[in-house]
């Protein structure tokens, strides 16, 4: 996809830069490879750098309210000083490694709603910075990921929406500021089930999943019973596993039929 913007109204004397982004669609561990096109303006500008990086929409709790801000949560240099003169034409080939925990946006060709991730190109020119338009770009889950989305679809789980949630899991690989929740309605086989909640904390070995419950209101579950439930994928041995049995075993002692008060 390309965007073009023009940087005169900040100062950059109408230089234009244009992005293209040659994998619209990617894994987490993968890599955005793309051109950045920049054109000179009327004047001439040094550009002391040049940078592409990953954004998306990060969800924060402030009293009893989420606000959402965007937030970087990687970037690289992609070329360093240069001077750009009137009508000069540049095209800066770029590669940028795709983190591990990147969100996911995509899941056999849905979209996983409202996710979005994009690529950033920013200009650092002459003690200013251009703030960037975003690129999006697709994040699909890996082979492995996906076994676990598909064996919930297996089960009857429909997707209702996927989102970042600023904090932490205690006891996992996290490394960014942020994990992400992938939530969905429950089937009626689980009567005392309203909805549950995925999270998957991904490194280059495999990844952890975090599974949560969502009770229906003015149903209990069995005393003792723990609404989280968390458990290690390897890449390797992950890809193409069918994890609906495991599944349905644990979310059935909890929410089926027989275990309602």
């Amino acid at each position: 996809m390309v965007l073009k913007r023009l940087l005169a109204g900040i100062g950059f004397g109408g230089a234009s830069v244009e992005t293209v982004v040659d994998t619209p669609v990617v894994t987490p561990g993968g890599t955005v490879r793309g051109t950045i096109m920049i054109e000179g303006g009327e004047v001439e500008q040094q550009i002391e750098q040049l940078t592409v990086g990953l954004q998306s929409k990060v969800e924060t709790e402030v009293g009893d309210h989420e606000i959402k801000n965007n937030e970087e949560f990687h970037r690289v240099s992609v070329g360093g000083r240069l001077s750009l003169s009137p009508g000069r034409r540049l095209q800066v080939p770029f590669e940028l490694p795709v983190p591990w925990e990147t969100p996911l946006t995509l899941h056999r060709n849905r979209r996983l709603r409202p996710m979005q991730v994009g690529v950033n190109t920013r200009l650092h020119v002459e003690n200013a910075v251009d703030p960037g338009d975003l690129d999006p770009v697709d994040i699909e889950p890996l082979p492995s990921q996906a076994a676990v989305l598909d064996s919930l679809e297996s089960l009857g789980f429909a997707f209702k929406s996927a989102d970042l949630e600023r904090g932490r899991i205690r006891r996992t690989r996290q490394q960014l500021p942020f994990y992400q929740e992938i939530e969905y309605y429950s089937p009626r086989r689980y009567r005392g089930l309203n909805e549950l909640e995925l999270t998957m904390v991904t490194d280059h070995n495999g990844f952890e999943v975090v599974l949560e419950l969502d009770k229906k209101s003015g149903l209990l579950f069995s005393e003792g019973r723990d609404t989280y439930h968390r458990f290690s994928v390897d890449h390797h041995s992950g890809a193409g596993h069918d994890w609906s049995g495991h599944l349905h075993q644990w979310i059935d002692s909890l929410a089926g039929t027989r275990n309602l008060l």
